[in-house]
């Protein structure tokens, strides 16, 4: 292996793993819905995680980097409220296998936002494959409505949007940081309006949860929200961001055989062949050029 390839490697593998714990966001959202509201569940889980990170960067005594408040916060705003509380909307009315292809489309805005804020160019081959990935989760989202996105959809895309420029301010800030950092001071800088947020939900947004219930809130808070980060930030700020972000195409993989496992959801052929057809993007993708 050429010595210059090595970390987009190491970048390509931190950022997959940061998928394996991505992957199960959406069938933990579903399950976290029986017990709680989905704007709880988007509070509590950015709380319980904010905690985290203060201890965190509180035993490895990290001073505040005052400089990047303006984009910690922006990257918070994001990943913290935007993600999980659109995709919490949109998981009480689509199945969590149907919005784990939907989001396919987040590693072509990620990359486009890598292009206009961070400069990175890729080329022709890379955008194409983007391009190719994004029609087919399309497709896959209106083939059985007469070509009509639904309000689970568009939540998603909303979702997807929110997710792609946090991604990006927090490869950034990954460079001179590291993974966990950014992430655990996008948590902190937030947490007072989560803090306060959960408080006011709190009374109507907890609906007698059982122990699975509580246990997806925690997968949620402690991985989707904080631990997910650690990998997927180092591989993003390593491996490049739009180079690195293809990866998470195969995310539809995870989410699917997690909701067939956990959720009992019936899987057909025709979603099987989606995800096949957004792997292959992903390979072919992946030899693509950077200028």
């Amino acid at each position: 292996m050429p010595f210059s390839d090595r970390p987009q490697i190491f970048g390509l593998i931190l950022g997959f793993i940061g998928v394996l714990i991505f992957g199960a966001t959406l069938p933990m959202t579903h399950i976290a819905l029986q017990g709680f509201s989905p704007y709880f569940i988007t509070l509590g889980r950015a709380a319980i995680a904010s905690v985290a990170a203060m201890i965190a960067l509180a035993v490895f005594r990290r001073p505040f980097p005052k400089k990047h408040f303006p984009a910690l916060f922006g990257a918070g705003i994001g990943v913290v409220f935007g993600f999980p509380g659109f995709s919490s909307i949109a998981m009480q009315t689509i199945p969590a296998s149907h919005g784990g292809v939907v989001l396919g489309v987040l590693p072509l805005l990620t990359s486009i936002f890598a292009a206009l804020i961070d400069g990175e160019r890729p080329g022709p081959l890379f955008w194409a494959c983007g391009v190719a990935g994004a029609l087919i989760v399309i497709i896959f989202s209106v083939r059985g409505s007469g070509f009509h996105l639904s309000a689970g959809d568009l939540w998603l895309l909303a979702a997807a949007v929110s997710a792609a420029l946090g991604y990006v301010l927090l490869a950034r800030l990954s460079r001179d940081l590291s993974g966990w950092e950014a992430i655990s001071w996008a948590l902190v800088v937030t947490f007072p309006l989560s803090l306060l947020g959960t408080i006011l939900v709190a009374p109507s947004g907890i609906h007698a949860p059982g122990v699975g219930e509580y246990g997806a809130l925690a997968y949620l808070s402690l991985m989707s929200m904080f631990g997910g980060f650690v990998f997927w930030n180092a591989g993003l700020a390593i491996g490049g961001i739009a180079r690195v972000a293809q990866v998470q195409l195969l995310q539809s993989f995870v989410t699917l055989a997690i909701s067939t496992t956990l959720l009992k959801e019936q899987l057909g052929l025709e979603t099987i062949i989606f995800a096949l057809l957004v792997a292959f993007v992903v390979w072919l993708g992946r030899k693509a050029r950077f200028s």
